[in-house]
């Protein structure tokens, strides 16, 4: 076996309480499809949860709920290809079979090897009869052909001789029903579920999604090298299973190979998914060929993301980079999906793609940028539903979906389930517009980080316009304010979705929402100027540039209306008259008051009367903007926003934040950072630890939070190093966490056409290596100076620079 390490995460015992966490923290996928990390001999109950979840694999379903019909599209819960059970057999026949919660486990433990993508296991029975067997699994999902996935089990049979019957499945009776408070919607997606043979010794089973008719096919074929008694089971159910009869001998070690093909009528490059499935095992390699081949690809990877930091917080952050490369690898360039919540880990948010991906493409961008265009030409793909939405509701331009899923249309459930109360309450987050300033500004940022010109104007362009058309048209111009407001909407916060008492959902004035707004709409108005002519000519008569809307979009972007109280930069218009919350009291009363929207409710409450926030909104703009790029935004707004006043907005929401989202601890740790270093490590530890810690209470075993996976790593990327890439150059201003990078610590990045970048800040020093190649010299910027790096050089910055010295040394 492996031994833990930095490079493994290992569970020791079997914990029936703690098993579907590390079912999800053990998924393996390849950016194609991923399949939870549940034991094999395992079906779906309260303990387990096997789950195969393919990218872009949705289905709309209608239940009925709370006497309404209520419409849900999920992302589907696949045939388990996983399945393998297995039991002694004697001359009496065969026993049960074996089964963590049925049968004596006397030893189990689970390692992931995350640099290999393979996840091992261990587990010794003994059975009712005393017989001991012991059991190793190795597991992959195939990152080279992301078709494949394959299981290698060793059987061991400690105290006994006999036979031991092996019995490999397709199990297409799976249903999504691994979020419990989605247990009264209707989640049976599969139908027309038809197992069946694929030669002598194989295995095949077809299906297809209820409403969306989505074309699934597997084939499997289950190999030994000892000579075995094997059958295709008679295929009258929806599973389809073949039978080993191994024979065993006290002490022998017997392995057996399980080798799968998953094919939707999705996937590129196929006519029929069952014949390609079929075709595919047919001609997969053994075993040992394709875990070599496995392991490449996956080094590969890894060369791409390399990053050095020291000790425990290290170890957890290679864990999240796995977790986000299996999830959005380079296959994901190919399909048309989005960054689904959860990952492709289980079924919370119902695999739906909200703003997420404004902490995940970040890091993407400057290690995988293919992904990051892929993921925004999804949001391309969406621009008519936007643009219709928007008419829809009376205004020009795009108004994207806050939930995406297959299509551009709102995802977003108008129901959903307060567990704390037991009621069905309605749900506004449908008012969260700013997701469509969130699409904008990864746009912007991957432009910058990327040198992709061609897809800033094109694509890029046209995005951008269109979002910014729908704000210039939902800003209404107040005449006693001289001002422009936007009205109605809910802001990042999420607990207020509408005034006390009100009859109608929306605040107004969100400041998040009204700044974000104005820098798209000054983005907008600078990317129409810097357009080829003929692009900009050709791009206007496309979306039907009215003469003089240039024009209206600045003076929007100069006077939208921010409200401020005491100092302070206010969430929403109204917020200041909202009653102050007795904090300790709910904490003494609750202990964990995250979901403090919850609670409330129960109690006959709302939190819509008190100032508190569910996660970070207003300062989600320190964020998204370094400080000079914030105050820079205020100034074109008119107001005055400098380092005093953004301080005392921090403490502010900071002693009024509950937490309620993994985000808001990754907000408030890369604002801290730079605003109040000595608090900043407490908020980026809970970052760091939210999922394998659970902090949410049991949510990551519905599925990981991908973008604060993601978010931790592009903290240590960008926000510890102020790492910024604009008028093409690599930007620093340093701001490092001792907890965190004391030691030293580095990464590796793509910029410009330059792979493997290496930058490492250590006691004060930056040194910066660039590969040999035939591209530009790269400059790097710092507050007080600037030096330029050919390929083929390193560079050693000093950070704090003495009289003495000029600050560089250079190596060839």
């Amino acid at each position: 076996m492996i031994p833990a390490g930095p490079a493994t995460w290992s569970y020791e015992g079997y914990d029936p309480d703690r098993e579907r966490l590390r079912e999800a923290l053990c998924t393996l996928g390849n950016g194609v499809f991923a399949t939870r990390g549940a034991l094999p001999e395992c079906t779906a109950d309260e303990v387990h949860y096997p789950g195969t979840y393919a990218a872009g694999c949705y289905d709309r379903l209608t239940s009925h709920v709370a006497g309404r019909a209520v419409e849900n599209e999920d992302l589907v819960n696949l045939p388990d290809w996983l399945a393998l059970r297995f039991r002694p057999r004697d001359h009496r026949g065969p026993a049960d079979w074996l089964h963590p919660d049925r049968a004596r486990t006397l030893d189990h433990r689970c390692v992931l090897q995350l640099e290999r993508g393979v996840l091992e296991r261990f587990t010794r029975y003994q059975d009712a009869q005393g017989r001991r067997l012991a059991v190793r699994q190795l597991r992959l999902v195939h990152m080279a052909d992301p078709q494949l996935a394959l299981l290698r089990t060793y059987f061991t049979a400690e105290n006994w001789s006999g036979e031991l019957d092996v019995e490999s499945a397709l199990d297409g009776t799976v249903r999504n029903a691994g979020v419990p408070r989605y247990r009264d919607l209707n989640g049976a997606h599969l139908v027309d579920v038809h197992p069946g043979r694929a030669g002598p010794h194989g295995i095949t089973l077809r299906c297809r999604t209820r409403t969306s008719d989505l074309r699934i096919a597997l084939a499997a074929r289950t190999t030994s090298p000892d000579p075995v008694r094997a059958q295709v089971l008679d295929q009258h159910t929806a599973r389809a299973a073949q039978l080993l009869h191994l024979p065993m001998a006290e002490g022998r070690t017997v392995s057996v190979d399980k080798t799968v093909a998953l094919y939707t009528s999705r996937s590129p490059a196929i006519g029929d998914p069952l014949w390609a499935a079929v075709d595919a095992v047919g001609h997969a390699p053994g075993f040992d060929e394709l875990l070599a081949s496995h392991l490449t690809a996956w080094r590969q990877l890894w060369r791409r993301a390399e990053l050095d930091v020291p000790g425990e917080a290290g170890r957890i952050l290679r864990l999240h980079l796995f977790h986000v490369l299996q999830t959005l690898s380079p296959h994901t360039a190919e399909l048309d999906v989005g960054v689904p919540a959860r990952g492709l880990h289980g079924e919370a948010y119902r695999g739906h793609v909200f703003w997420d991906e404004l902490f995940v493409l970040p890091y993407l961008n400057l290690h995988f940028p293919e992904v990051s265009r892929a993921l925004l030409t999804y949001r391309h793909r969406r621009l008519g539903a936007a643009c219709r939405a928007a008419r829809d509701a009376g205004h020009r331009g795009a108004m994207y979906p806050w939930q995406s899923g297959s299509d551009g249309r709102e995802e977003t459930q108008r129901l959903h389930l307060n567990p704390c109360s037991g009621r069905w309450l309605p749900d506004h987050t449908h008012l969260q517009q700013h997701v469509g300033s969130a699409i904008a500004h990864n746009i912007w940022r991957y432009a910058e980080a990327t040198g992709d010109t061609e897809f800033l104007h094109t694509k890029g362009a046209e995005t951008v316009l269109q979002i910014a058309r729908f704000w210039a048209d939902r800003a209404a111009y107040d005449g006693d304010l001289g001002r422009y407001r936007i009205r109605g909407v809910v802001g990042p916060d999420e607990y207020h979705d509408a005034y006390p008492d009100a009859d109608r959902p929306g605040i107004d004035d969100n400041a998040y929402t009204n700044v974000t707004a104005a820098w798209v709409l000054a983005r907008a108005v600078g990317l129409l100027a810097s357009l080829p002519e003929p692009r900009r000519v050709e791009l206007s008569e496309r979306i039907g540039l009215d003469d003089g809307e240039e024009e209206v979009w600045r003076d929007v972007a100069h006077r939208l209306y921010v409200p401020f109280h005491s100092g302070v930069i206010s969430q929403f218009e109204g917020y200041a008259g909202l009653a102050e919350l007795d904090w300790d009291a709910y904490r003494r009363k609750y202990d964990d008051i995250r979901r403090l929207d919850r609670i409330l409710e129960a109690e006959g409450d709302s939190v819509n009367r008190y100032r508190a926030s569910k996660q970070a909104d207003v300062l989600m703009l320190g964020h998204l903007f370094s400080p000079g790029e914030l105050a820079s935004l205020f100034r074109q707004l008119g107001y005055v926003m400098d380092d005093t006043g953004w301080r005392r907005t921090v403490d502010h929401y900071l002693r009024r934040t509950s937490h309620g989202s993994t985000l808001s601890g990754l907000v408030h740790g890369w604002v801290l950072a730079r605003a109040r270093r000595s608090e900043a490590w407490t908020f980026v530890h809970e970052a760091l630890t939210g999922d394998i810690a659970d902090v949410q209470g049991g949510t990551t075993g519905e599925g990981i939070h991908l973008g604060a996976m993601a978010g931790t790593l592009d903290l240590v990327q960008r926000g510890l190093t102020g790492l910024r890439t604009r008028d093409d150059a690599l930007s620093l201003d340093p701001a490092p966490l001792p907890e965190l990078t004391g030691s030293g610590y580095g990464f590796t990045i793509r910029y410009r056409g330059h792979w493997g970048v290496r930058l490492r800040l250590s006691h004060g020093r930056l040194r910066i290596t660039v590969p040999m190649s035939d591209r530009a010299p790269i400059r790097v910027e710092l507050p007080d100076r600037a030096v330029t790096v050919r390929p083929g050089e390193s560079w050693e910055l000093l950070l704090d620079r003495s009289p003495a010295s000029d600050g560089l040394r250079a190596s060839g």
